[in-house]
């Protein structure tokens, strides 16, 4: 009994010194992204936007003092705990949806545009995402059966018949599972697309010593080349999209190399989606010319603006979108249109693919969007990529990066852990535009 009082004392002198935490706002953040371009930048954003005292970093989950605490956990995809997040929607959060596919999966991204616009004929999905056909193919031999329901693609063939090349519809081959340009080829007639798959054929016993994960950025030294780009795709999952490719991209006169924009994209919950400002402008290494004039090299690198598969020095290849000499109308035009698509596309996936795009609650992701303007100032949805490649924008341009994250603290963290906001954070979310605002049941 004698110890036991004489131990009271001490407890409440321990007290004294140690404020209790707030658990109603405290917060415990796991932040391990495994990229070394952004871990550093996701720390300095919660530092920015969130009280030191209100959050606590731990590196397991199993440090977390009770399963009724708040949980932020920030990391790879294959990381994250979905089954804890899924059983604690009022108290933790994660930087990924569990199933997207609608979204970043190119084939299931023509069907989510292409359900929508049956229904919503005037969506500007209807105007701003070239057609695309998907279809399935094992071997070179069985190509007709495989495009016999791609109907526009059979179309385009036969309006392409008895015409130059220059005034044929071109089209872009792209494999539906793989990233970073491996695999993309150009072509107008089933002739040159059947020959695409009997090179990848012939290539296919060398293909299984070549690079493997699609998901890291490939080696970019000058042994890197179209060849190797190539030979990826033998290995690789057998279905296809192949789009109208846009053959007269818009092109800075000072600089007539193609480029696209990339543009990233917050969603939140079930469902709010924003635009991220600060745009970047991807640049191919090469002066853009035109398909017909040298698709016999099968060098298709002016067409490739994925800085990632160049080679030597990048410098000039990313560069911001405002500072690009454009037309004020221009450009105002290009970042209405991407506001526009961007909502649309995400709406189109959260209703009209419901499967394939499940939305929750307690979850934001970051999307990287990619959009190509055209000659007539027309801009035009890619493709969507989720765990967007950081890296290719390199270290001169990194506070693009560092900006975004820490808009998405403090627009997605704060805002869902009730934490009030200081002036860093109320600046820091006015680099996000809400493009759409929808009520679904996540």
């Amino acid at each position: 009994m004698a110890t036991t009082e004489s131990s009271r004392p001490l407890q409440s002198s321990i007290k004294s010194v140690t404020p209790p935490i707030d658990s109603s706002t405290h917060i415990y953040a796991l932040i391990n992204y495994k990229d070394t371009y952004v871990q550093p930048l996701l720390l300095i954003a919660l530092q920015k936007c969130l009280p030191r005292s209100s959050y606590t970093l731990i590196k397991s989950q199993s440090e977390l003092p009770s399963q009724a605490v708040n949980y932020l956990h920030i990391g790879t995809y294959e990381d994250l705990p979905f089954e804890y997040i899924m059983s604690h929607v009022t108290t933790s959060l994660t930087n990924a949806y569990i199933i997207r596919k609608a979204l970043i999966r190119k084939h299931y991204l023509s069907t989510t545009a292409h359900n929508w616009i049956t229904k919503y004929p005037t969506s500007i999905l209807q105007t701003n995402i070239k057609v695309s056909c998907e279809f399935e193919l094992d071997y070179p031999e069985f190509l007709d059966d495989a495009i016999v329901e791609a109907w526009e693609l059979q179309q385009s063939f036969k309006n392409n018949v008895g015409k130059n090349a220059a005034d044929r519809e071109w089209w872009i081959l792209k494999p539906g599972m793989s990233d970073r340009g491996h695999g993309i080829r150009l072509f107008s007639t089933q002739a040159e697309l059947q020959a695409i798959f009997e090179e990848w054929e012939a290539l296919r016993s060398d293909s299984d010593d070549e690079l493997g994960n699609d998901e890291l950025c490939p080696n970019t030294s000058s042994n890197f080349n179209h060849e190797d780009r190539n030979k990826l795709i033998t290995s690789d999952l057998r279905h296809f999209v192949a789009q109208l490719y846009i053959s007269q991209p818009f092109l800075l006169r000072e600089n007539p190399r193609k480029f696209h924009i990339r543009t990233y994209v917050l969603a939140i919950g079930g469902l709010k989606v924003y635009v991220y400002h600060e745009m970047l402008a991807l640049f191919s290494p090469l002066k853009y010319t035109p398909p017909w004039d040298d698709l016999s090299s099968g060098d298709i690198s002016a067409h490739l603006t994925n800085t990632c598969l160049q080679t030597g020095n990048h410098d000039g290849s990313v560069q911001l979108l405002t500072t690009l000499d454009l037309p004020a109308a221009l450009k105002t035009s290009i970042y209405d249109q991407i506001d526009h698509i961007s909502g649309e596309i995400f709406e189109a996936a959260a209703r009209g693919m419901l499967v394939h795009f499940q939305t929750l609650p307690n979850v934001f992701e970051v999307f990287g969007l990619d959009f190509l303007v055209d000659e007539a100032g027309t801009t035009w949805l890619l493709e969507v990529n989720a765990f967007p490649d950081f890296q290719q924008t390199g270290h001169e341009l990194q506070e693009v990066v560092s900006g975004l994250w820490e808009a998405v603290v403090a627009t997605a963290v704060v805002g869902f852990f009730g934490i009030t906001p200081n002036s860093f954070c109320k600046l820091a979310r006015e680099k996000m535009r809400l493009v759409k605002d929808i009520k679904l049941r996540g």
